[in-house]
């Protein structure tokens, strides 16, 4: 039995309405992954991080609190919380997360800048305006909340002067390159994936890994974006030898999202037969989406090691952290 959806739901989409994404970060929580790196705000070409990466362990948080309320009587409360919600913002009470969780995610954007500098592509950061791109709302159905968020983001862009979007997740490569654009006539940016702009660079490597890992594709970037030899590409080079598992590419298995905030349970036993297969090709599993990351890491047993691809390509393309 799933927690109660309409009142799950009616809380994500209420936080996108009235605070600007569906797990409403502080500001300070959202670009402090920034610190120390220096990145000019804005320009024509910015890093699009879509508050996803931020968000993660938020999301983690969550869906364990709402597995305990699976089936018991005291989801009957849920109501009473969406109605609450739209007073106060119970986001940090329902997904609160540990500092090293939180740290842990965020560095995957440091990594990701670092390999963006490393490699001489030029880039801005709109630190405030760094809008949650709504994936979430889309993925659940919230059809008007989105559209009204998408056009939100536009006027961002336009504001701005953005021309070109590097992108750090699949699911906000997604909402920008083909689902906004979608949606809303004359939003007109190049959006691209970190991965594809690394691979077309081709950064020099500086150190080769020499190990063998196998890969989750996210079944964003493997069916609807196309990011597939990319990813590969960068990691070959950089000394990764890759053991395939046999549903890899557009074949990929499912991580268990995004249900895992309305049916935790069914999204964990999803996520416990992906992580088999994986442990099958090799127990170290390599992700490139910080939903899929997180799902798969849940429910992993010890012996499986599972980390995003910028935690490899940090380490064979850029330069060490001072």
């Amino acid at each position: 039995m799933p927690v109660p959806i309409q009142s799950t739901l009616g809380m994500l989409g209420d936080n996108l309405r009235k605070r600007g994404s569906a797990l409403p970060l502080s500001r300070r929580a959202a670009m402090a992954w920034t610190r120390g790196l220096d990145i000019p705000r804005g320009g024509e070409t910015v890093l699009y991080t879509g508050q996803m990466w931020q968000m993660a362990p938020a999301i983690n948080a969550m869906t364990h609190r709402l597995a305990r309320f699976e089936g018991s009587r005291l989801s009957g409360l849920f109501g009473f919380a969406r109605r609450m919600n739209r007073l106060v913002n119970l986001t940090p009470l329902l997904a609160r997360s540990s500092a090293a969780e939180r740290q842990a995610y965020t560095d995957r954007l440091r990594n990701i800048a670092r390999l963006l500098k490393a490699a001489g592509i030029p880039f801005g950061y709109l630190y405030e305006d760094d809008l949650y791109a709504g994936g979430l709302a889309h993925d659940e159905g919230l059809d008007t909340v989105f559209v009204a968020h998408a056009k939100r983001i536009q006027a961002v862009l336009q504001r701005h002067g953005v021309k070109r979007v590097i992108t750090v997740d699949p699911h906000t490569t997604n909402m920008l390159r083909s689902v906004i654009p979608k949606a809303l006539p004359g939003f007109s940016v190049e959006v691209k994936s970190y991965l594809e702009v690394l691979a077309e660079r081709a950064p020099p490597v500086r150190r080769s890994l020499d190990r063998s890992a196998t890969m989750h594709d996210s079944c964003v970037y493997a069916r609807y974006e196309g990011v597939l030899a990319e990813p590969r590409a960068l990691l070959a080079r950089g000394g990764v030898r890759l053991d395939e598992t046999e549903m890899s590419g557009p074949l990929t298995f499912c991580c268990g999202g995004p249900a895992e905030m309305l049916f935790p349970s069914r999204s964990a036993d999803v996520a416990r037969r992906r992580v088999a297969q994986l442990k099958a090709a090799n127990p170290e599993v390599i992700t490139a989406c910080p939903l899929c990351l997180a799902n798969l890491s849940r429910v992993a047993e010890p012996d499986v090691r599972i980390r995003d691809i910028s935690d490899y390509l940090v380490e064979a393309y850029a330069p060490a952290e001072a």
